[in-house]
């Protein structure tokens, strides 16, 4: 099934989609996730290939524990990017939400060889807290 060109359809650019990141950003900042899910819903949906819109709607539904729909947005940014390390750290995140402690594990210790401290800190402290 082709996929609908809502960018065109409307007759918007990249500054409108970049208008609604920022106003779905202030309300990340504020603690309304509920409302934010809502604009980085219709920013996938008009860019469904926008790493950072899947990534971050992947991130809010972890932070609302809606583990299913966090992890569908997860993998959906993963094939975009499969090396990016803070979406990788969130589906360990995810995993162990769920349930899937070894593969969870193992994608933690897989983290642990990263070039980036902090991302080396949260896996360690995870392979830690489920071990």
């Amino acid at each position: 099934m082709n996929q609908i060109d809502w960018i065109s359809i409307l007759g918007w650019s990249e500054e409108e989609l970049s208008d609604l990141r920022f106003v779905g950003y202030s309300y990340i900042k504020q603690g309304k996730y509920d409302i934010a899910i809502t604009f980085f819903e219709a920013l996938t949906t008009l860019s469904p290939s926008s790493l950072y819109d899947l990534q971050t709607l992947g991130a809010l539904y972890l932070q609302k524990n809606n583990n299913l729909m966090a992890l569908n947005y997860i993998e959906k940014a993963l094939k975009l990017d499969p090396l990016h390390q803070p979406t990788l750290l969130n589906r360990v995140k995810v995993l162990f939400a769920l349930g899937y402690k070894k593969q969870a594990l193992a994608q933690a210790k897989e983290l642990e060889r990263s070039q980036n401290p902090e991302m080396i800190n949260q896996a360690t402290a995870l392979i830690m807290a489920y071990s």
